[in-house]
């Protein structure tokens, strides 16, 4: 299928949730394809329309606030892109429903371009952002922000980008689920451009009048058996920092929503809950609001984007401090990616643990970040951004 798509349209999007778990329900196993995009204004909440599946990066903020982002791009995107899917293809357990194109011309396609798929090995060149020294004396210049009270916490980022000597996204990606399987995965491509997103976090979720958004802040590695693995994970609950990490954002979250919110109606649902995926123990906290009558996508978007697990508080000072430190533009890291239903629900990640490819040029880039607190220190700091860069490296060399 996702062969087939590749060569027929230039926008699709697939939505895998791996088959996992997680609290409040993950993405829809979905495959969407179009061939218009729709600018982000144009996106409504009125009942019965198209879907509508899209990206907004990063750097979108500068929309919203007095901001700007002056580093250069390893890989340029535009700030918004979404579109509105001609095929529809969802996938089930042992079934797929298809709304689109006479589903006999979409068999007989994929039989001829499953045969095309290349599975020779790539070469691939990565080059980090920082050495671990370099790291360090922008941490050390963070924390004195810290010191001086500018902020309290911020989630400062690292970039890897590279070339790759052939590209086959669809081979690259089940390369990244096989390391990563992630609730949040998805293969979006915009023409030359591709998302490969191993997620585990989500961003915001509207299912009727009700918002919420889950934060994650807090992370341990797995275990290499079962008692260490549960004993880590038992630090993690218990670790005074990590718990203060999640509480800031939980809080900048709740003041997000109470922008769009009916009075009264932002509540924490969950503090601090452990959930485990195949590389990675993460701490992740669940808000949630109804939402005030009247009030648009965009509207929404404009009053809780970026997701402050990715600033820090607090969020406008951090986003300054954030294109003074890093020396890379985040463009679609950090953003989000996802769909909006027909009756105006919409489920959306935050654009981590991704892939952002030009496949004309065959380059590419990723971030990863950690949150720098007064409690935090570079080595374990910078071996977080290791960690969570595991499974991307290993996609690539795959």
């Amino acid at each position: 299928m996702l062969a087939w798509v590749n060569e027929t349209y230039p926008y699709f999007c697939y939505f895998n949730p791996n088959g996992l778990d997680y609290p409040h329900g993950a993405f829809h196993h979905t495959l969407y394809a179009g061939k218009k995009a729709v600018p982000l204004e144009q996106i409504t909440l009125l009942p019965n329309e198209k879907p509508k599946i899209g990206i907004i990066g990063y750097d979108q903020k500068n929309r919203y606030e007095n901001l700007e982002s002056k580093n250069p791009a390893w890989v340029d995107c535009p700030d918004s892109i979404f579109f509105s899917p001609e095929i529809t293809i969802s996938i089930h357990e042992k079934s797929a429903t298809i709304t689109g194109p006479e589903p006999n011309f979409i068999w007989s396609a994929i039989a001829d371009l499953n045969q095309k798929i290349n599975q020779s090995k790539r070469k691939v060149e990565i080059y980090p952002s920082h050495t671990s020294q370099e790291y360090e004396k922008v941490f050390n210049n963070i924390k004195e922000h810290i010191l001086q009270g500018d902020i309290y916490e911020m989630n400062f980022c690292m970039g890897y980008h590279g070339k790759l000597s052939h590209l086959n996204p669809i081979e690259l990606y089940f390369s990244l689920c096989q390391y990563s399987p992630m609730p949040f995965s998805a293969l979006f491509k915009a023409k030359e451009l591709v998302l490969l997103t191993a997620s585990p976090e989500r961003f915001i979720k509207k299912t009727g009048n009700q918002l919420l958004t889950q934060p994650i802040k807090g992370s341990t590695r797995r275990g290499d058996n079962d008692e260490e693995d549960r004993l880590l994970k038992e630090m993690l609950a218990n670790s005074e920092k990590e718990k203060s990490e999640n509480l800031m954002i939980v809080d900048l979250m709740r003041n997000d929503l109470s922008k769009v919110a009916q009075v009264g109606e932002v509540q924490v649902m969950e503090l601090f809950g452990i959930y485990s995926f195949q590389q990675i123990t993460q701490m992740i906290s669940t808000i949630s609001c109804t939402l005030k009558a009247g009030k648009s996508f965009e509207d929404v978007i404009a009053n809780t984007f970026p997701m402050g697990s990715m600033t820090g508080v607090p969020k406008i000072k951090c986003m300054e401090l954030i294109d003074q430190y890093e020396n890379f533009k985040r463009s679609w890291f950090s953003g989000t990616l996802g769909y909006i239903q027909p009756n105006g629900d919409f489920d959306f990640c935050v654009i981590i643990r991704s892939l952002i490819v030009d496949c004309s040029r065959k380059n590419f880039f990723f971030g990863v970040g950690s949150a720098i607190t007064f409690d935090s220190n570079a080595r374990d700091e910078y071996q977080e951004c290791l960690l969570k860069a595991e499974g991307l490296i290993k996609a690539l060399k795959n």
